[in-house]
């Protein structure tokens, strides 16, 4: 037998998925997430979910995981110190920036810029030049870089280097020159050169982001290595770690420690993919996606079984020429912290959060302010004899006690209190949703949702009523679901260069041979990794632009796509999205600013399985009943096991849906259908529900 892993490391928990290749039977398991070194959660889990599941570790040949080591080195600023090597007159690159404030009209007044990732001090210029079209004008004067090399080492700070050199995109020979001189003085200390990270124009975003490159690459390399090595030392030489990428594609360790970069999203991606895995199954490709855990929500727009890539990732005020998908993240979760201000007497939920440590009062770990967690447990959509994370009780009266400060504060009753906290964070939590579709010229009410983690399917029914989104979808093991995309996601890589020419002045046989050379730059990588040729599939991307424009739209298609139609194919396709999202199409003048190529490998299929006890009726699946507070009134609920459920039983609300990860809550009014691969679809029970 032949297993995979799915591991996700989130603000509160660290999520595992073991899956069984031949009969697909899966195995989950939840451990708090360990915030000084994420790894030591991830074995706590994998010793949890051997355990559990009686399977030997040596069975386990794949570990996929999505990590956020490269995303906190930014957002906490600990991160390397690295130095930066320029071409001469370009010392202030990255001060210099972009003529762009964060906020509104009025942001340059509060905005206050974070100090450089490579400080002035620790830059230093060398004496080149390229031309724009890629000769050489001025040779780099290697003795004079010597020199300047050894005066930044001599100040004893650097413990990265970023080499990045005007025009290096079109030719980066001198950036490798200066690479070779670098490693000779530096000795181990890693070095970043722009025409290997990010070879495409505009200096700015250029430099910016080889120098974020350099500054997460010690951190995420030496985690992946230490990984690397627990994982050969627990499970055998053999085992094959892969890391999610911020576009939603795996890279193989080696990979992932060499380009840190391209993993600023790599946590969120996850969810994404595992989202588009479930709900294609179902019938559904065009979903807007609902992960909420227990310090962040995350959200996404899929179209067409694909979810929108952005080209550029910001963590942050932080942003690099990276690919990620367009993920929009909201600081509500279900640790969210609710305070009453002493001036306003205001409601506030969020952005603070419990985390892990302490957590909700509920969890008894030593929390003890009223979360968006414990107004749930109030409310009764938590049941308090639920078990998280397979052994985590939770403390009614705890939950009860913290609320109950937040109702004194404002004067009102508990219940009032508690049923104000969700109504505050799920319209927190709608305004995130609007941001990937209506503010982006989609209709939410053409999307069905699918709501996961550990809070999501708490709240996926309101957010359904919120955004007229249905069906909501529930995916099996909902709490999971990140590490479940983790674990069916596909190895790939990219390449990609600056094209900036006019349509009309393109062949599709010149197109197609220079889509086939970064199509075998891209490959690279992979055969690097073991990957044959025959297990290898590519796609292509164009960003497009009228002549002019200072943005551009990206496109997506096959070689295949331009043979058969020219570059018809991509010019038409680029109107009917400019006029979508502008209300407008200029229909001429098109112009490619950028090519690359995507290869991904073929990964195995695993196979699917039956949900559910055969011969059982719904009553058999009740665990016991209950009731929920809900709009100012207590109603009956009953309580389910999910596992026992089977395709086509109905449940009408009020009721919950209770597993191992993750809690569902069916509201009065509505009902939730099992389909054949066990998601859970809420629906409108009758009209006039809402």
């Amino acid at each position: 037998m032949s297993y995979r892993l799915g591991v996700d490391v989130g603000g509160t928990f660290t999520d595992l998925l073991l899956i069984d290749e031949e009969s697909g039977a899966t195995c989950t398991a939840k451990v708090l997430s360990t915030p000084q070194d994420s790894s030591i959660g991830v074995l706590n889990g994998i010793a949890r979910i051997c355990e559990e599941s009686g399977v030997d570790p040596k069975k386990i040949h794949r570990v996929m995981h999505g990590t956020t080591v490269a995303t906190n080195a930014v957002l906490t600023g600990k991160g390397a110190k690295v130095g930066l090597v320029t071409t001469s007159g370009f010392k202030q690159v990255l001060q210099v920036a972009r003529s762009f404030c964060p906020g509104g009209l009025g942001g340059w007044v509060s905005y206050v810029k974070k100090p450089l990732l490579a400080p002035l001090q620790l830059t230093i210029e060398a004496e080149e030049r390229i031309a724009a079209n890629g000769e050489v004008v001025r040779p780099l004067d290697k003795a004079a870089l010597r020199t300047s090399l050894k005066k930044l080492k001599a100040k004893g700070e650097v413990e990265a280097l970023t080499i990045c050199f005007i025009n290096a995109y079109v030719n980066g020979e001198h950036e490798r020159q200066a690479r070779d001189v670098a490693r000779k003085i530096f000795g181990k200390v890693p070095i970043s050169i722009s025409s290997d990270v990010v070879p495409e124009m505009q200096e700015y975003e250029r430099t910016e982001t080889t120098v974020v490159n350099s500054y997460v690459y010690p951190e995420v390399s030496t985690y992946i290595n230490n990984l690397q090595a627990s994982l050969e030392k627990l499970m055998g030489k053999d085992v094959q770690l892969s890391i999610l990428r911020s576009d939603g594609g795996l890279a193989s360790s080696r990979a992932a420690a060499a380009s840190p970069v391209n993993l600023l999203m790599s946590g969120p991606a996850g969810g994404v993919a595992g989202a588009i895995y479930y709900a294609s199954r179902a019938g559904y490709n065009d979903v807007l996606t609902f992960d909420m855990g227990g310090t962040s929500t995350d959200v996404a727009l899929i179209q067409g079984a694909r979810a929108r890539v952005r080209r550029e990732t910001r963590v942050g005020d932080v942003t690099v020429r990276a690919p990620s998908v367009d993920v929009r993240t909201v600081g509500a979760g279900g640790g969210s912290i609710a305070f009453v201000p002493q001036l306003t007497k205001a409601l506030r939920v969020g952005p603070q959060s419990a985390g892990a440590v302490p957590g909700p009062a509920a969890y008894l770990q030593g929390g003890t302010e009223a979360t968006v967690c414990d107004a749930n447990v109030v409310l009764g959509y938590l049941p308090s004899d639920v078990q998280l994370g397979g052994n985590m009780a939770i403390d009614k009266a705890a939950a009860e006690t913290a609320v109950q400060k937040i109702a004194d504060a404002m004067g009102i009753g508990l219940m009032e209190a508690a049923e104000g906290m969700i109504k505050i964070i799920n319209e927190s939590m709608f305004g995130a949703l609007r941001l990937v579709s209506v503010e982006q010229g989609f209709d939410p009410r053409d999307f069905a949702l699918i709501a996961f983690g550990g809070a999501g399917p708490l709240h996926g029914n309101a957010m359904g009523i919120l955004t007229d989104s249905w069906p909501v979808i529930i995916p099996p093991g909902p709490g999971v679901l990140c590490a479940y995309g983790d674990a069916t996601t596909a190895v790939q890589d990219e390449a990609s260069r600056t094209y900036v020419s006019k349509a009309a002045d393109i062949t599709v046989e010149q197109l197609l041979a220079d889509l086939e050379s970064l199509r075998e730059r891209a490959a690279t990588s992979l055969n690097a990794d073991g990957i044959p040729a025959e297990k290898q599939e590519a796609t292509y991307q164009a960003d497009l632009r009228y002549a002019g424009q200072a943005f551009q739209i990206t496109m997506e298609f096959t070689a295949a796509d331009l043979r058969q139609h020219g570059l018809a194919f991509l010019t038409d396709r680029f109107d009917r999205e400019h006029e979508h999202l502008f209300t407008f199409a200029l229909g001429e003048d098109h112009e490619l600013v950028m090519i690359r190529a995507i290869v991904q490998s073929r990964s195995r299929a695993i196979a699917e399985v039956r949900v559910g006890k055969e011969g059982l009726s719904l009553d058999e699946c009740k665990a016991h009943d209950s009731r929920i507070y809900h709009e100012g009134r207590w109603h009956d609920a009953a309580i389910y096991h999910r596992n026992l459920l089977r395709e086509g039983m109905v449940i009408s609300g009020a009721a919950i849906v209770s597993e191992m990860d993750a809690t569902t809550v069916v509201l009065p009014g509505y009902m939730a259908t099992v389909d054949a691969i066990g998601n859970l679809l809420i629906t409108v029970a009758a009209a006039g529900a809402k």
